[in-house]
């Protein structure tokens, strides 16, 4: 799961509703070959593509890269331990809502902070 002490290193994410596979590389500090490589492993992990079969990758998507990016840099497990993680929590979806509703309400604070000065 994502913590708040992860947020703050990494860069808020725009509310936008596509993001390409770079923006995306410099949302979560991850390389986009990596990325691609995390598409194979991840079952979760399915960007829409396409023209060209260009990724275009969604909220939800950034949200569960930074929850693998996690697992793996800063929890210490391995590719199959964060499977099996994610494979674990993929049935408990208010773990999901509430890491999105906690993400969002990051951002509008930050928002109000900036309408404030």
């Amino acid at each position: 799961m994502l913590e708040a002490s992860n947020n703050n290193e990494l860069p808020p994410i725009p509310g936008k509703r596509y993001f390409t596979i770079g923006e995306v590389s410099e949302l979560c500090a991850v390389k986009p070959h990596v990325l691609r490589y995390w598409e194979q492993e991840f079952p979760q992990l399915k960007p829409a593509k396409r023209r060209g079969n260009r990724r275009y990758y969604q909220r939800q998507d950034v949200i569960l890269i930074r929850q693998i990016r996690s697992l793996l840099y800063e929890q210490g497990f391995t590719i199959g331990g964060a499977r099996q993680r994610m494979e674990g929590e993929s049935g408990k979806e208010d773990s999901h809502y509430r890491q999105l509703i906690r993400q969002t309400i990051v951002e509008l604070e930050e928002v109000l902070t900036t309408l404030r000065y």
